[in-house]
């Protein structure tokens, strides 16, 4: 290459890496999706496999052939991991709450609301938890218990593991906690299906979740959330009641379209972790609110509206604890704020 040559080359390659550097040419990371194909062999040699299994033998002793034959002939679920960045909670808010909150769902929660009468009053005494957010939630999970999933619960597990590298160490414990359950329950491990994050039954729980919160309410010991009504309600309640749930309180009050309190602003900005006093949002909207249960403090929450003419419009919320603890059950304020709307609706 002549001199002449090598100098172009090295400023053309200068003027790329400042334009990378501004953002104006994309330096696009690939997707796990893109590193894999469809029904690729897992390859359970691989050193985190074998320390897996190693910890499943001596801690919660499965023995060699348990594993085998958990194991063998897993593959890949590339469409697993397309969904697992194309999540329904980053949608904006006037998309997302029209998919759950429709007439029909309305109607059917009101049917099942009395349907479960005698059920949910048991449930109410037993955890403190509002019937309408714990059938609300039913619904937006599984469309009460109608859509619970076509994923092999086992190959996405075993595929977030070995193929989600962003939250591979997460999917590990489901992993490992999926099997326990699986044992405990007498289930066979290959036969459950679910949602392609690896959550299951009519609670959509992942099996974290499961071990921690799910319980028979049927007068058996067995803890089934697939096929139990008492047992799937009771888990939602259960759930919900641990995270500090307080019956009949408010979840949220409204605090209309724009923002210009700085401390509800900064409050916003900070995303799950934003809080401000009950003081606070009493003292900006100049008016009687409901209390907060122990004088708690209330996130500030953004949802997105409509755009009008190109520009993006937002409606704003405090959110009480009630509506933090639906944030437990799933981090998106979106999806709490979808649960509180279709509660709402059941009882108009």
């Amino acid at each position: 290459m002549s001199k002449h040559y090598r100098c172009w080359f090295f400023f053309v390659l200068c003027v790329f890496l400042v334009q990378i550097l501004q953002g104006s040419v994309s330096a696009k990371t690939p997707r796990a999706a893109d590193l894999v194909r469809n029904l690729q062999p897992v390859d359970i040699n691989q050193k985190k496999f074998l320390t897996l299994f190693l910890e499943l033998e001596q801690i919660h002793h499965f023995t060699p052939g348990d594993l085998h034959a958990i194991f063998q002939g897993q593959v890949i679920k590339k469409r697993v991991l397309e969904l697992m960045d194309s999540q329904w909670e980053a949608k904006p808010y006037y998309v997302y709450y029209p998919f759950f909150v429709t007439p029909k769902t309305i109607r059917t929660g009101k049917a099942k609301l009395q349907q479960h009468k005698a059920l949910l009053d048991r449930i109410e005494q037993e955890f403190g938890v509002d019937r309408e957010i714990i059938i609300a939630i039913w619904a937006i999970e599984t469309r009460f218990g109608a859509n619970q999933g076509g994923f092999n619960v086992l190959q996405t597990l075993t595929t977030l593991f070995d193929a989600y590298p962003r939250r591979s160490d997460f999917f590990r414990k489901q992993l490992i906690d999926f099997l326990l359950l699986c044992r405990q329950n007498q289930i066979d491990p290959h036969h459950v299906e679910g949602s392609y994050a690896g959550a299951f039954g009519q609670t959509q729980f992942i099996p974290s979740s499961f071990l921690q919160y799910a319980v028979s309410f049927d007068g058996d010991t067995r803890r089934d959330v697939w096929h139990s009504i008492p047992d799937i309600l009771a888990s939602i309640a259960n759930y919900l009641h641990t995270f500090h749930w307080t019956l009949h309180d408010p979840v949220y009050i409204e605090l209309g379209h724009t923002l210009t309190d700085k401390r509800l602003l900064a409050a916003q900005k900070q995303g799950k972790k934003g809080r401000v006093s009950w003081q606070v949002v009493h003292d900006v909207l100049a008016k009687d609110i409901p209390p907060s249960p122990q004088n708690r403090p209330l996130s500030i929450i953004r949802l997105e509206r409509r755009p009008k003419n190109g520009h993006p419009q937002f409606r704003y919320v405090a959110g009480y604890p009630n509506f933090q603890a639906i944030t437990q059950w799933n981090h998106s304020n979106r999806y709490a704020m979808a649960v509180t709307e279709l509660a709402e609706a059941f009882t108009q």
